[in-house]
């Protein structure tokens, strides 16, 4: 995760003499601004990437010698179908339109998010992990 960690620092540096260079010539705060938040983004990233890779071990890809079938076996489970995204979406909406019509309205599609949101992370924590 080198790699990935390191190019995200380089985007990182890379933002910031845009942003020096941007804020330099045209004098604009919302450009600047948003190229100064592009440099926070892709620097929290590429530390997040380079001090989490510190604690995992070596993976196939980083290996220059390495095989395609290094990387073979189980990548972990994906969820073949699963409708509580579209819940989660429609409480979203509810609650951007409530902010649009009322607060009454953005409350009870606040309330619908929490418990979808629920519903999404907890969609498949029962049999053999359930505690």
């Amino acid at each position: 995760m080198r790699v990935e960690g390191w190019l995200f620092l380089g985007c990182a540096v890379f933002f910031g003499a845009a942003d020096a260079v941007y804020w330099s010539l045209a004098h604009d705060p919302t450009g600047g601004t948003a190229l100064a938040l592009a440099v926070g983004l892709a620097f929290l990233t590429g530390f997040y990437v380079l001090f989490t890779g510190r604690r995992l071990d070596r993976r196939p890809e980083d290996d220059p010698a390495g095989e395609i079938e290094q990387n073979t076996g189980e990548l972990g489970f994906f969820s073949p179908h699963s409708w509580w995204p579209l819940f989660v979406g429609l409480a979203a909406g509810l609650a951007a339109l409530g902010a649009a019509i009322g607060w009454w309205l953005f409350l009870i599609g606040l309330l619908a998010v929490v418990l979808s949101v629920i519903g999404f992370v907890f969609e498949y924590y029962r049999g053999h992990y359930a505690h």
